[in-house]
């Protein structure tokens, strides 16, 4: 489970006039809440620049909060961040890997920061690999690879050590259909598994094929928070994308 509660992430924006600096605080978070649930899929929706990624950023313990709370699997991040990275997978749209290395070296490179011990990641790895179609480039080296290909390999890396807790921030943005669809698969799986998952897109297909609560972000704040059946028989608009649009707007 994730309980987020007046979670804040501001920082000091300095402007100059004439002669003088003018420094302003900014918000790029501002003491939002909502909590997402195992066994449930938690979409976290807004524009471009409306705070998304870093609520996802602070959730996954890589940028500290300015004030607030988020409590993850139990771990209340600002007292547990390497205890709450363990039981994270956190996927975004750029996979950051090591363009020297294969799918092989990557994921057991990985599992063994993790501590897995071998004959469990050695099963793992084969397991995700054959899930994700994997084999067929398992030696090829990522810097020749696929963004598609590289994706997957992200994807592998994300789950490697079976996390509770899944992060995906725009995880298919960019990639073909067939990646994509692998991707939407996983979420799925890991919802019948019982796990807790939160994703942002802005693709509205894939929210109306995933999402059981919605959370609206826009400059900073939560602007609706609620189940996505609730929303839907809220609206107002003639489909999902222009509903979204307008309760941005009116916010």
């Amino acid at each position: 489970m994730i309980h987020i509660e007046n979670l804040t992430k501001s920082f000091v924006a300095t402007t100059k006039k004439g002669f003088k600096k003018e420094s302003t605080t900014v918000h790029a978070v501002n003491a939002i809440s909502f909590d997402c649930k195992p066994g449930r899929i938690f979409s976290l929706l807004g524009p471009n620049g409306a705070g998304k990624t870093t609520t996802l950023r602070m959730i996954a313990g890589i940028i500290n909060p300015s004030s607030g709370t988020a409590i993850v699997d139990g771990v209340d991040i600002s007292k547990g961040n390497d205890e709450v990275k363990k039981r994270i997978g956190f996927l975004t749209g750029s996979t950051g890997l090591y363009e020297r290395l294969n799918p092989d070296e990557t994921i057991e490179f990985f599992g063994k920061l993790y501590k897995i011990p071998e004959a469990q990641l050695s099963e793992r790895k084969e397991y995700l690999f054959e899930k994700l179609g994997i084999n067929d480039f398992r030696k090829k080296r990522i810097g020749q690879m696929s963004t598609g290909m590289k994706q997957k390999v992200s994807i592998a890396r994300t789950l490697i050590h079976d996390p509770e807790v899944l992060i995906f921030d725009e995880p298919t943005s960019g990639l073909d259909v067939i990646t994509a669809e692998s991707i939407i698969d996983l979420i799925r799986e890991s919802k019948e598994n019982n796990k807790t998952v939160i994703f942002s897109s802005h693709i509205m297909s894939e929210v109306d094929l995933l999402c059981d609560d919605l959370a609206i972000i826009n400059k900073g704040a939560i602007i609706y928070n609620d189940t996505f059946e609730n929303f839907k028989g809220e609206m107002k608009a003639a489909n999902l994308t222009q509903e979204f649009i307008n309760r941005v707007k009116q916010a």
